[in-house]
């Protein structure tokens, strides 16, 4: 029984903007479905004693902590900038 149709691939390729061909639709139906049937069989495990986690391995932060430094000027950042106004990089408009 397949867990995927090939509507489903086309509509998934459609919202996200891709153009399947009719070989490539067919070929991402079977994978999906096999990719599904996999994941299916994580199911039939027996999981009661083990602990949930949300990662494999213990996470800590590792990002050093934040020190207040010098930084270069206002000046001195704007100093190479092909245009400025009032302190601030000029650039072309984005919207209208």
């Amino acid at each position: 029984m397949s867990r995927i149709s090939r509507q489903e691939v086309e509509h998934v390729a459609k919202l996200a903007r891709l153009r399947l061909t009719e070989e490539e639709a067919e070929r991402y139906t079977r994978e999906l479905d096999a990719i599904l049937d996999f994941a299916a069989q994580l199911n039939e495990l027996d999981t009661t004693n083990v602990k949930p986690t949300s990662h494999a391995f213990d996470v800590r932060n590792v990002m050093r902590p934040d020190v207040n430094r010098p930084s270069v000027s206002n000046a001195e950042a704007l100093r190479n900038a092909p245009d400025q106004e009032d302190g601030q990089f000029k650039v072309p408009a984005v919207f209208e």
